[in-house]
């Protein structure tokens, strides 16, 4: 068995135990747990806060290279109804691994970690290492890698573990969701009275279905606006005196949420209130060294329309790890012990080979 195989199977074993604690978003508490507790019994010192767990190279500390951050998460979402396998219960079948996380994004998690592992000594790597696994990205809570960052030092450059099937996301788009009120009068509607808020509405759906904002990128394409949910009205005779919808946008990294944000109050009527601008699109510039590396390594550069923890870094970032995006938050969702140590692999040749 050469090291990397040596690695993986150690990985593979921590995805083992992590999959059969539940650790569903905001109840990561005893997972963390353990990831703190392994990282201390391999020799490295980690810091915690709340369910977040990182470690610091420390042989480099006082060191003025750059930083690159590994990130991936901890948190699952809750298990669908229509699993064949427990969820909870780590199952190697047919090679491959059953369990709640397993793809998302434990596969990541454990591979960045045990790269991290097996760097963390080295002098010689052009980056100071930190790698983090961080709480709340499924629903992109506040106690989550937010909370974490300010307390890391300057970070330079951040590979995130997402399931991508180890190519390279060197763009995502970001999410801004809008409450939108349309205002009219009551009335009876059996009578020619009161102002349909409904009516009121509806040039303003009909915009955020037709509109195209002009810049939009290979990579990414437009921006994606999507009116997803119409509440108005109390009963059958009553003219609505209010329309409430809400609307999924999708932004590329040509706008910022806000940019987006001002332009759709220019051309609504209604009040539009964002719940958060704080998930922007983020992007790595192509010809980063380590975008490079990973092309050298035959890997294809992407777009990705879903959203990570990316979202919240206000520096360079990608996303590359283990997995299959198509498998995240299904049933008896799986990952083959051969991606992780293919994963490991890359890793390692990546930033190995940047000297």
């Amino acid at each position: 068995m050469n090291t990397i195989q040596q690695i993986a199977q150690e990985a593979i074993t921590l995805l083992m135990r992590l999959i059969a604690i539940p650790s569903v978003s905001r109840n990561e508490t005893e997972a963390a747990d353990l990831i703190e507790t392994y990282l201390r019994e391999c020799g490295a010192k980690p810091k915690r806060q709340g369910c977040n767990v990182w470690c610091e190279q420390l042989s480099l500390a006082d060191d003025h290279r750059p930083t690159l951050l590994l990130n991936a998460h901890i948190d699952t979402v809750r298990p669908a109804a229509t699993w064949e396998h427990a969820p909870f219960q780590p199952t190697l079948e047919d090679g491959k691994l059953y369990g709640l996380g397993a793809n998302d994004c434990g596969g990541g998690l454990v591979s960045l970690m045990h790269v991290f592992l097996h760097l963390r000594h080295r002098t010689d790597l052009p980056y100071r290492l930190i790698f983090l696994a961080s709480a709340e990205e499924e629903v992109s809570g506040k106690e989550g890698i937010e909370s974490v960052l300010p307390r890391l030092p300057h970070i330079d450059v951040a590979l995130v573990g997402e399931p991508t099937g180890m190519q390279p996301a060197i763009a995502e788009k970001g999410l801004m969701v809008l409450d939108c009120t349309a205002h009219g009068r009551s009335g009876h509607a059996a009578r020619n009275e009161g102002v349909n808020a409904i009516y009121e509405a509806l040039p303003d759906i009909e915009w955020f279905r037709t509109f195209r904002f002009p810049r939009q990128t290979p990579l990414l394409g437009p921006v994606k606006m999507s009116v997803t949910m119409v509440e108005a009205g109390t009963q059958h005779n009553v003219v609505p005196d209010e329309c409430r919808f809400v609307v999924d946008i999708r932004a590329n990294e040509c706008y910022t949420n806000e940019e987006i944000l001002d332009e759709v109050r220019r051309h609504i009527k209604c009040d539009a209130i964002p719940r958060s601008t704080r998930l922007h699109s983020s992007r790595i510039d192509p010809e980063h060294p380590l975008i490079r590396a990973a092309v050298t390594l035959g890997r294809e550069p992407f777009g990705s329309p879903t959203l990570s923890d990316q979202a919240l870094m206000r520096f360079p970032s990608f996303k590359m790890g283990p997995g299959n995006s198509a498998r995240s938050h299904t049933a008896d969702e799986y990952i083959r012990p051969t991606e992780i140590e293919e994963a490991i692999g890359i890793y390692l040749h990546m930033l190995q080979a940047m000297k």
